[in-house]
């Protein structure tokens, strides 16, 4: 489904307030979840959030399109909408910055194991009084980050 069913402006302006709240929520509950640095159980958000997503977007776009979309909604339901969407985008905000702090935060934690790699392959030749410290010269160590998020 990627356009909501209604008959009328008042149904579509009533059904894309109900999409609205519950795209909201969720990014919501994602964002509580990232700030208790437990992004693994976001994962189960993501599905219900993309389908959303899709049909919110290409609603927004149909809307701009064609202004008599949400002709006949009553002036409540526009507003209810408009504060609906004002949340909305503040929960986008939100997200975005708990997204970019958990970013921070791993990249650190990456940066600091393979900062640890490189000095454990520090190795001493030989053993005994006489033996010397071989120090690797490039100090960078090959890396592979997976840069999805």
């Amino acid at each position: 489904m990627s356009e909501l069913a209604a008959r009328n402006g008042q149904e579509r302006a009533d059904a894309l307030l109900r999409l609205t709240r519950r795209l909201t929520d969720l990014i919501e509950n994602e964002t509580q979840l990232f700030r208790l640095r437990r992004p693994q159980d976001a994962l189960a958000l993501q599905d219900e959030k993309s389908q959303l997503a899709n049909i919110y977007r290409a609603e927004v776009a149909r809307a701009g399109n064609d202004p008599e979309r949400f002709a006949g909604a009553s002036a409540q339901a526009k507003s209810l909408l408009r504060t609906a969407t004002e949340r909305f985008h503040t929960s986008l905000a939100d997200n975005a910055r708990a997204v970019t702090a958990l970013k921070v935060i791993t990249e650190g934690v990456v940066r600091a194991i393979a900062d640890e790699a490189v000095r454990q392959r520090s190795t001493a030749n030989g053993y005994g009084p006489g033996a010397t410290h071989r120090v690797q010269r490039s100090g960078t160590m090959p890396i592979t980050l997976n840069q999805t998020a």
